[in-house]
């Protein structure tokens, strides 16, 4: 399948000061789910929030480097022209309006669209993806559990019809039984509905075991990048980010001399 995002050296300074993007780039085939890896501090939130124009907010600017979707410049474009063009991030830490029922924080993803009828078929989708938010779907989002919240945020993603969804760190505080039933759901969502979504998430194993190809990240840079089988087999993966193998956790990727960027990052 051809690209739907391409993201080529691109660099990113906060409040004029701190360089935190180093070049980066990374390629998103179309219905494929993408993980990007790498510890805190990476750049990881960064890059999402790069994609979906959202760094003026937080000081940030992007100083090099070009960001495509579906062949087409997003430079310059705000944050809800972005999404009206199909790409839709869903951020760290489940934000939601607290004060505002499921119902209308659904609604909220739906205000770049205004086919009704489309918006009510999506609404039913999520209820059958996530059957409990039509159980609360009258209740303040503020008294969902954390499982439920990020059902919403997901649900309300969805909403807004994107071709590309961003994911930041969807397991965050979750116990693990519902993070492999969220997990779950992002799979079917990307099979049955042709949605392509790159995938942010501290949970290497989980991330890798439901992507197609995989980028590692580090002080802004991609040092590792391929498909999950040869990531999931490399022998520095299973011990950097899978905890396996006797030398897990005692070594950083800048430390490893035949980690380098591909040659058409550095062309």
């Amino acid at each position: 399948m051809p690209a739907i995002l391409e993201v080529n050296n691109l660099e990113v300074i906060y409040n004029n000061v701190i360089l935190v993007l180093k070049g980066l780039s990374l390629s998103v085939d179309q219905g494929a789910i993408v993980a990007l890896l790498g510890s805190n501090g990476a750049g990881k939130s960064t890059t999402l929030k790069a994609i979906s124009g959202l760094l003026p907010l937080e000081d940030g600017a992007i100083t090099e480097g070009s960001i495509h979707y579906q062949g087409s410049s997003l430079a310059g474009m705000a944050p809800h022209q972005i999404v009206r063009s199909g790409v839709f991030q869903v951020m760290e830490g489940r934000r939601i309006f607290e004060d505002l029922t499921v119902e209308d924080n659904l609604h909220c993803g739906a205000h770049t669209r205004k086919d009704r009828a489309g918006i009510a078929r999506d609404l039913e989708k999520c209820f059958t993806y996530f059957p409990v938010l039509k159980n609360r779907v009258k209740r303040l989002a503020g008294y969902l559990s954390g499982g439920e919240q990020q059902m919403l945020v997901i649900s309300r993603a969805l909403i807004a019809h994107p071709t590309l969804i961003m994911l930041d760190e969807p397991s965050m505080g979750l116990a693990p039984m519902l993070v492999e039933e969220i997990f779950g759901i992002i799979q079917q969502i990307n099979q049955n509905e042709g949605t392509t979504i790159l995938l942010v998430e501290q949970n290497a194993q989980l991330a890798l075991d439901i992507s197609s190809y995989g980028y590692i990240m580090e002080n802004g840079r991609v040092v590792l990048d391929g498909p999950v089988d040869l990531l999931i087999n490399d022998q520095d993966v299973q011990e950097f980010y899978l905890g396996v193998g006797s030398g897990a956790g005692k070594v950083s990727y800048r430390d490893v001399k035949h980690y380098k960027r591909r040659k058409r990052w550095l062309s």
